[in-house]
């Protein structure tokens, strides 16, 4: 996901202490009720790294673990990430530096790590090795990209066999050598076997999005600068995205939230995020009637403040192809979507988990409309047997 968006959690850090409690952000106007959750477990800081999409990628496998009944495990988010640099900068140089070369990625980046290198808790490897007490990235998102250009345009009209070692250091002085073997609760792993003593397939594990370019039912690769590793998604009908969202909480899986927040209606500061419709717009939820009876600025007040629920776009899947197209859907940031709810006006909102501390009214969670989940998704990952069964038949699965 791209970093400028998943780094704003540094600004949500400068906001803090203007963050309004839980208690009065509901009396001021929304209030929530939880009508299905998922287990998570505790959310986490990225702080200034645009790595929400390994948070996101491994809180997501976190949850899944707790749904096994495997316990609670805290796994290292910069064990991931230093392992895809490394393979991003392989794939950099290969391409002639055609491709991304940033802090962004995506959940196949997480899922590739896990399957190729393991896995090692937080503790045995925090990544900060850099005289910093949490992840600050700028310095080495720059130093990393100065050098992989320094590589592809040198002179001596070949690679030099130095080139690679040279990167990893560089790696390796800002997040820690990544440990071959660890002795954790009594017990030696290395990378591999601690993986495979977590209990996790790998295959069970599928991605999902929706676009018209692309047939449906098929795989497609989502054109999106952090896909670089070019990965494939299974392609469906908005609704039937939505209904595998919906089907998979239900059962106790947990969904991987790739998404655009960007949006104006995307207030973190008061912990929702909704797609609020302008005057004549079509609109679907239950705040139409209430809504006509308000004077025009009773409305555009609400509007720009959104301090309780307001009527939202009726999202179609063409207005969805639409806004990716024009690039006012952009690959900005990963989540975890653990649960469903409702407001007091009975609209259907999703209870989203972020990396971005445990702050906010919300403690580090937030409520997004349905609307929001339609228009703003750029895909998800999911169970393959949170899959409604009628959809995963038409994907062969």
């Amino acid at each position: 996901m791209k970093r400028l968006v998943c780094t704003m959690a540094t600004i949500a850090l400068l906001a803090g202490g203007a963050l309004q409690a839980q208690e009065g952000e509901k009396k001021g106007g929304f209030q929530f009720t939880d009508e299905v959750t998922v287990s998570t477990t505790s959310v986490k800081d990225q702080n200034r790294a645009g790595t929400c999409w390994s948070y996101s990628g491994l809180g997501f496998f976190e949850s899944e673990l707790l749904r096994m009944k495997k316990g609670e495990y805290d796994l290292s988010e910069m064990f991931i990430v230093r392992n895809t640099y490394h393979d991003k900068a392989v794939d950099y140089v290969r391409y002639h530096g055609t491709m991304e070369f940033a802090g962004g990625g995506s959940f196949k980046d997480v899922v590739e790590v896990l399957r190729k290198h393991g896995i090692v808790p937080e503790e045995v490897y925090k990544g900060l090795n850099y005289g910093e007490d949490n992840h600050v990235h700028g310095e080495l998102d720059a130093v990393t990209k100065a050098y992989v250009n320094a590589v592809i345009e040198n002179s001596n009209k070949h690679l030099s066999t130095a080139w690679l070692r040279g990167y990893d250091g560089i790696l390796n002085a800002y997040l820690g050598v990544p440990p071959t073997e660890f002795t954790y609760k009594g017990k030696k792993y290395t990378p591999k076997s601690y993986m495979e003593s977590l209990g996790l397939n790998l295959d069970d594990y599928t991605y999902i999005t929706s676009w018209t370019h692309h047939p449906f039912y098929q795989l497609c690769k989502v054109e999106i600068p952090d896909n670089w590793r070019r990965g494939d998604d299974w392609n469906v009908q908005l609704d039937e995205m939505m209904a595998i969202i919906d089907n998979s909480l239900k059962n106790g899986y947990p969904v991987a939230w790739g998404s655009d927040v960007s949006e104006k209606g995307f207030k973190w500061r008061k912990g929702v995020a909704v797609i609020p419709a302008k005057e004549g717009e079509e609109t679907a939820g239950a705040e139409v009637l209430k809504w006509a009876e308000m004077s025009k600025e009773d409305r555009e007040k609400a509007l720009s403040e959104i301090n309780g629920p307001v009527p939202e776009k009726k999202i179609t899947q063409e207005m969805r192809q639409l806004a990716f197209d024009n690039w006012e859907t952009t690959d900005d940031h990963g989540m975890v979507i653990v649960g469903i709810a409702k407001d007091q006006n009975g609209n259907k909102y999703y209870k989203v988990k972020n990396s971005w501390t445990a702050s906010g009214p919300y403690k580090g969670y937030f409520y997004a409309s349905e609307a929001f989940v339609r228009y703003k998704t750029i895909d998800i990952m999911v169970n393959k047997k949170g899959i409604p069964a009628e959809i995963a038949k038409k994907l062969k699965l």
